[in-house]
């Protein structure tokens, strides 16, 4: 464990080989400036072949991990720090891994009984399910197909009937892997940040065109957000204690934004974000600002939690 301060050596990795390259590149831009407002010098560094003999030519004493996506986020480049013996930001090894998996993040959540959607996992290889099977396992159309382990809703899209699902599905496999087909759940999208285990606030989302996928995320214009969200103060208890209770059941740490769906009373969890994205127009950072903290200081804040781990 070390002590971080204005002279400790921070590389800020960024980049990186996966489908969210381009975000992440915009979130490591926007914490490197954050962290030099702040007094720090950190060093951004874009993994590839010379990764670690960089790391060791520049003395790197913390790693600020601003990846998304494949192995920035999925436990690898942790377990490589780890190995090191470099304090980084966000959760650990195991947390990683399980929160970039929908399937096994979801076998746990429902573990601890905590609400998802209904879902039916589709192999690579494989897709059989027919309309009728759709009715009676999930409750009919319209249904949403995501990949098992992308972010940032890459490949993510919403299918009302049969030929809308078999061109969703052929979208999603695109980026390799197995898929989730789960029902559509008609409600307030709230999303939840934490951080150190601690709840910052929430932030509705609502798609201009009903339904928040890459695109809505991304274009500028396309979604509206919402702080406070549009629900009762019993709602956001509600809310608040399953996106906390999902963060620790994987045993995550440092900061995650989980996002929920709030139906009649109920509250349901999508997924849990290891390493959400930190452009300045991000849904975490929008957060921070409306609890009263800058975006500086919001990564600053992120970066002292490097050294504490909970999986």
């Amino acid at each position: 464990m070390i002590r971080i301060n204005k002279k400790s050596r921070i590389g800020v990795l960024y980049g990186g080989t996966s489908a969210e390259r381009e975000i992440s590149l915009r979130s490591g831009r926007a914490v490197l400036a954050a962290l030099e407002s702040k007094g720090y010098r950190p060093i951004g560094i874009d993994p590839g072949a010379d990764f670690v003999p960089r790391l060791k030519k520049e003395k790197i004493e913390v790693i600020f991990l601003a990846l998304h996506g494949g192995r920035g986020e999925d436990g690898s480049i942790q377990g490589l720090l780890e190995t090191l013996e470099i304090p980084y930001t966000g959760s650990g090894v195991l947390a990683s891994a399980l929160g970039m998996d929908k399937l096994l993040s979801r076998i746990i959540f429902q573990a601890r009984g905590i609400v998802v959607p209904r879902y039916l996992c589709v192999e690579k290889a494989a897709f059989r399910f027919s309309p009728k099977e759709i009715k009676t396992r999930l409750g009919g159309f319209p249904v949403v197909v995501k990949p098992r382990a992308e972010g940032s809703s890459l490949g993510v899209g919403l299918a009302r009937n049969g030929r809308e699902l078999r061109d969703r599905v052929k979208a999603a496999r695109s980026y390799g892997g197995d898929l989730l087909i789960e029902e559509f759940i008609s409600g307030a999208e709230v999303h939840v940040g934490i951080l150190a285990g601690k709840v910052m606030g929430e932030v509705e989302v609502v798609p201009r065109e009903g339904f928040y996928d890459y695109r809505a995320k991304y274009t500028p214009g396309m979604t509206e957000y919402l702080i406070p969200a549009r629900v009762s103060a019993g709602a956001r208890r509600d809310l608040d204690a399953a996106a906390r209770a999902s963060y620790l059941a994987l045993g995550c740490a440092g900061v995650a934004r989980v996002d929920c769906i709030y139906r009649r009373g109920k509250s349901f969890v999508l997924e849990v974000n290891t390493i959400p994205g930190l452009t300045e127009t991000s849904l975490i950072p929008k957060i921070a600002q409306a609890s009263g903290r800058d975006y500086p200081s919001l990564v600053e804040a992120i970066l002292m939690t490097a050294n504490l781990k909970g999986g």
